[in-house]
């Protein structure tokens, strides 16, 4: 359950993306990876550590989740930058 979770928040704060000039690799698409990818890490790498299960869900779980999804955007913003750069050169 804590899977779902993670997934729809990363959508959910994916579509605030929107609002950010588009420099992300692959663009919108990859903005949504990212998001994506990033919060379901974070959150099993956290669930991990703190040796819980993956079926109990609370509030937590959702927060847990938003660390993640800024990190996948902001890895993913990087490699459209940097690709933007190489491209302009």
């Amino acid at each position: 359950m804590a899977l779902l979770v993670w997934f729809t928040v990363g959508i959910a704060l994916w579509h605030f993306t929107v609002f950010l000039p588009d420099r992300f690799w692959q663009g919108i698409v990859g903005a949504f990876l990212g998001s994506v990818i990033g919060a379901m890490a974070f959150g099993a790498i956290v669930l991990l550590a703190s040796g819980q299960s993956v079926g109990n869900t609370d509030l937590g779980t959702a927060l847990t989740a938003v660390p993640g999804v800024a990190i996948g955007l902001g890895v993913i913003w990087l490699i459209g930058v940097r690709t933007e750069h190489r491209l302009l050169d």
